[in-house]
């Protein structure tokens, strides 16, 4: 946590009250979210127990598991769940808008909007990841050999979870996001991290109600029950509270098993049937009061986020979510089969190295444009701002001199860098940042804890001897440097995932084929195939290789006759176990 970031919570217990922790919002969010609060059953945290979802805060659709040990009945959720969550997919995928071509791109769709989802909290975005990794490759009713099939959508409702849960690693995303992590990036409260992940306890530190401070209105969202000893803030999910499985949940559970046992004994009979329904309609009710002061919660942090103003590049982050959005819809539409359980070496580096990208990009735009964020990097020494006290003209040596003006800036920031380090200023209406280099910094003789610094500026005036207008800043201009790249760059180039080189793994699918993942390609490599490995010294008086247990009878292998390692040649990799293939206890 940073230096400002422990003083914000400081004043927030000092005054009982939430204070600000951005002047603008950060985050997309969308005129039409898709609210998802999941609840999952007690010990198994893969058996959905019910949700509520939808785009309208006053009329939700309610999905219950009414006994979620039931493989059908949890099926039956996911069908209902893609059953909501598809159409408005689809729709999102065929409104399109077309992007002008440019110098390294054809002209191109994307999508005019992608749908944004919202969860109550960290817990819950990880249930949606679950929901995806697990329900991506079942086979459905289409599939006569399927030992457990399931309805046609499901699969590719996992497919769109897991593209969400994946986005959602991407810092800056906004395409699955959750409530208590939105509100913590704008709000500092007076308690822990770990409590922030309390939605109802969050707001009451951000919007408490009449009468009670922050701290109170937190401790009775966590800890205040009924006159029926149940919550009355229950958890925002996908755990439930235990006195309410224990107490209501589990017997309710017990009658509508007895409900069902009865009504199969009867072979379908009218009374049995409406005993059904009414066991059934019991479990819904108890899991709708559970869930709605949840939805009521996320629904209530959507408005207190919407009326924030919106941050400069909050779009520019949004558009990368829909080039994500229309990536995968293309996927999906040219029938290509779903991610795989692991990704490649290849594949793997490429996401970390875009992930950094994208913390580094945000990180430099949310200070850019949020001067709360902007004084935390000040604080730490990675910017500094103040008024220009003189411009002195210089120019560089060579044979074409170009402009190098010296500017000195009066600060009261202490610049953590080092002379000639690169500094960076935004210049409005340009489309890159004016690049500098720090000359020196002195502190002022008066000791009024003021700093000169002298920057040297290198670009961003122009290709003539005369830097352009409005390029150069004047004297008494309120500026700021940074010591940050405002336009974070990628990494350099990987290989293709056909070039992956034998120490990861080598192709895809070769290890597959040889049943060795650390098997080095048969084909090219500057390294070379390693030689085979040398065979182990036996213990002095102990059994030769070929006499012990296993290999008494196994005459097709010698270790003796094994050929030595070349000299100064790689020793050859361990042999290692096949990925694990997809199998039942992957399957909710």
């Amino acid at each position: 946590m940073s230096v400002m970031g422990t003083l914000a919570r400081a004043e927030a217990v000092a005054g009982g009250r939430a204070v600000a922790a951005a002047t603008v919002r950060h985050r997309h969010v969308a005129d039409r979210p898709l609210v998802l609060v999941p609840l999952t059953t007690a010990g198994e945290s893969g058996a959905p127990l019910g949700a509520l979802i939808g785009t309208e805060r006053e009329a939700p659709t309610l999905l219950v598991v009414p006994q979620p040990l039931d493989r059908e009945l949890r099926f039956g959720f996911f069908a209902g769940l893609a059953g909501v969550l598809l159409p408005l997919l689809d729709a999102c995928g065929d409104e399109v808008e077309v992007e002008p071509a440019t110098r390294n791109r054809e002209e191109t769709e994307v999508c005019a909007d992608a749908l944004q989802i919202v969860v109550p909290n960290s817990a819950a975005l990880e249930f949606v990841r679950l929901v995806g990794r697990s329900t991506r490759f079942l086979r459905t009713v289409e599939d006569a050999e399927a030992p457990h099939p399931v309805p046609v959508p499901v699969p590719l409702l996992g497919r769109w979870l897991t593209h969400y849960a994946e986005r959602a690693r991407t810092p800056g995303s906004a395409l699955l996001v959750a409530m208590t992590d939105l509100l913590t990036r704008h709000w500092a409260t007076g308690q822990s991290a770990m409590e922030d992940q309390h939605l109802g306890a969050l707001l009451g530190w951000i919007d408490p109600p009449p009468g009670l401070d922050g701290a109170a209105a937190a401790g009775r969202a966590q800890t205040g029950r009924g006159p029926d000893g149940l919550l009355f803030s229950p958890p925002a999910g996908p755990a439930t509270d235990p006195v309410f499985d224990n107490r209501v949940l589990a017997p309710a559970m017990a009658r509508y098993d007895e409900a069902r046992a009865a009504a199969g004994a009867a072979g379908g009979a009218a009374g049995g049937a409406a005993a059904l329904a009414m066991a059934e309609a019991r479990v819904r009710k108890l899991v709708a009061s559970q869930l709605r002061p949840t939805w009521d919660d996320v629904w209530r942090g959507l408005d207190l986020l919407r009326a924030l103003p919106e941050a400069a590049h909050v779009a520019e982050r949004w558009k990368r979510d829909r080039w994500s959005f229309t990536g995968h819809r293309d996927r999906v539409r040219a029938g290509e089969p779903p991610q795989p359980k692991r990704d490649d070496a290849i594949t793997a580096a490429q996401k970390l190295a875009g992930r950094e990208t994208a913390q580094a990009r945000l990180s430099a735009q949310e200070a850019l444009d949020d001067p709360l964020a902007m004084a935390a990097r000040r604080l730490a020494g990675e910017a500094f701002a103040g008024q220009v006290v003189a411009v002195e003209m210089a120019y560089s040596e060579g044979k074409r001199p170009m402009p190098r003006p010296l500017v000195t800036v009066a600060t009261e920031d202490v610049p953590q860098a080092e002379p000639g380090a690169k500094a960076y200023r935004a210049v409005a209406g340009a489309k890159s940042a004016q690049g500098a280099e720090l000359v020196g910094a002195a502190g002022v003789p008066e000791g009024r804890g003021e700093w000169l610094v002298t920057v040297r500026l290198t670009g961003g005036m122009g290709s003539a001897r005369t830097p352009k207008e409005g390029s150069l800043p004047e004297v008494g201009d309120r500026v700021c440097f940074t010591f940050f790249e405002h336009d974070a760059r990628s990494g350099p180039a990987l290989p293709d995932p056909e070039a992956t080189p034998w120490t990861h793994g080598g192709p895809p699918g070769a290890a597959k084929a040889s049943g060795d993942l650390t098997a080095p390609p048969q084909h090219g490599g500057s390294a070379g195939p390693p030689a085979p490995t040398p065979a182990p010294t036996p213990a002095p008086g102990g059994p030769r290789a070929a006499d012990a247990p296993g290999r008494a009878h196994d005459k097709a292998h010698d270790p003796a006759s094994d050929p030595a390692p070349a000299p100064g040649g790689p020793r050859a990799p361990r042999p290692a176990d096949a990925p694990d293939p997809v199998t039942a206890e992957d399957y909710l």
